[in-house]
């Protein structure tokens, strides 16, 4: 089954090569990382991926000097799968180090401590009670939860320590097992539905959901404080090491305590974030346009999240936005390439985004005679928007001389169109437009591609059914 991700293409996925993690991340260009949704973790808000996970990871792919790609877990019964299959380098998605899961992976030192709290329902008409007469109808002392029915997943740390905690009150707690594919953000928003009674959450992840799920209480720990850290498989120790120096440092600059306090100490900004109707945690739209861009996107047969992510990479969901050479709208045509299209003036985002795609059918008509497959004709589509068809038409006539795959973009195509900011390349006979900066278009085709991915990975395909693309790259 074909997917919107560029993943699982770099051919090095299990046996001797896991030893060496880290040469293996180098040479693949690429680190794998799995985490979740969720409002600390991983999530898109207004168009950008964002969660103190993720920006963490990035931090360290460019370190590494490598790109990132990010997967979503699934189901966390199985959250270690991919990592000891040497599908995936890294788990970050708020793990707390136990005993049990340090017998499968390894982990690095920890970035956060946290405790385990109970999540539970404030009593109607908690608003005008005392906080006293509150704590009357809750469970503030954990002898109190002989009894009581928790829920939580079993494959998490809060099951294990439930069942600690059931020893030591010497009373039964009913712990009822969630299914795997239910984080722990999701349980907490169960609880304030009141679709179920409890669940355990670290203190971080719930101190956060409380801010915009008033109705849940989150003040009744249950743990000791607890180390939170990244989980690498047993087979890379270069790469733990090198992780491990890593974090050492960037715990120790100011920028690490900026991005603590701007995921877990600004609530305001956590709310505004989780309420927004341009949050994948909650209203699931990109933008403003999206009904625009879905509709206009079914002329071309493009996944409408693929457009969008063109869309955000010329504008940011601006229709006001202006280059200095003079190109504007949402999909920053210039007035003379407007007017080909059809369009003496664009007043509306409307206009803006059907200009954009007539743009792309324009392209999409002259590269179906050279390139047969539709995934890779999307990519120099994308780059001939950027730059002009010219040079990247320049650009395949140097991969054919050279002997390069005139049909393919990563590592065959864009190589020439860099490469053409170089006399020797741009006065090469072959090449008719002269000289040309080629990497900002081949970072636009792979910025594009990158922001699409995330947003596969966190909003919605809907109606109408397109079919996804593969974007995978050819290893460099």
């Amino acid at each position: 089954m074909m997917s919107c991700q560029g993943h699982r293409s770099d051919g090095m996925a299990d046996g001797d090569e896991g030893v060496m993690g880290l040469q293996r991340i180098k040479a693949r260009g690429k680190l794998i990382a799995l985490t979740e949704t969720s409002s600390t973790s991983y999530f898109i808000y207004k168009g950008r991926p964002m969660g103190f996970e993720y920006e963490l990871l990035h931090s360290f792919a460019n370190h590494l000097g490598v790109d990132l790609e990010i997967r979503v877990i699934e189901n966390f019964d199985d959250i270690f799968t991919q990592l000891l299959t040497g599908e995936a380098d890294v788990v970050a998605a708020n793990l707390t180090i136990t005993k049990e899961r340090k017998k499968i992976v390894d982990f690095t030192e920890y970035h956060l401590l946290t405790r385990q709290v109970l999540v539970q329902h404030k009593p109607v008409g908690w608003e005008k009670m005392k906080q006293t007469e509150i704590d009357k109808h809750l469970i503030r002392n954990p002898l109190d939860l002989a009894g009581k029915t928790i829920e939580v997943r079993k494959s998490s740390s809060f099951y294990q320590r439930l069942l600690n905690l059931s020893d030591e009150i010497g009373g039964k707690i009913n712990i009822v097992e969630s299914p795997g594919e239910l984080s722990q953000e999701e349980l907490i928003r169960l609880v304030a539905l009141g679709e179920i009674d409890m669940t355990v959450a670290d203190e971080n992840v719930a101190l956060i959901n409380n801010t915009y799920y008033p109705d849940i209480d989150v003040a009744t720990p249950i743990s000791f404080p607890q180390r939170i850290a990244w989980a690498v498989s047993k087979s890379s120790p270069m790469l733990l090491q090198e992780l491990n120096r890593w974090l050492h440092q960037t715990k120790r600059k100011p920028a690490y305590y900026t991005l603590y306090r701007k995921y877990f100490l600004s609530p305001k900004a956590s709310s505004e974030r989780m309420n927004s109707e341009y949050s994948s945690l909650s209203g699931g739209k990109i933008s403003a346009f999206d009904d625009d861009i879905r509709k206009f996107s079914q002329r071309i047969d493009w996944d409408w999240r693929l457009l969008a992510a063109q869309i955000y990479q010329e504008s940011h969901f601006n229709p006001e936005a202006r280059s200095w050479a003079g190109a504007y709208g949402l999909t920053q045509l210039m007035p003379g390439t407007a007017r080909q299209m059809g369009f003496d003036t664009i007043t509306t985002a409307s206009q803006s985004i059907e200009a954009g795609v007539k743009l792309i059918e324009k392209l999409d008509n002259y590269w179906q005679t050279y390139v047969e497959d539709k995934d890779e004709r999307i990519k120099f589509i994308l780059a001939s928007y950027n730059v002009g068809l010219g040079h990247v038409v320049d650009a395949r006539q140097l991969a054919i001389k050279n002997h390069y795959n005139p049909n393919v973009w990563f590592g065959q195509v864009d190589k020439f169109l860099i490469l053409k900011s170089q006399p020797k390349y741009f006065k090469d006979p072959v090449v008719k437009y002269g000289y040309c900066r080629g990497d900002e278009p081949v970072k636009y085709v792979q910025d594009i591609l990158n922001r699409y991915e995330h947003y596969c990975n966190n909003i919605g395909q809907t109606e109408p059914e397109i079919h996804s693309h593969n974007f995978a790259q050819t290893p460099r």
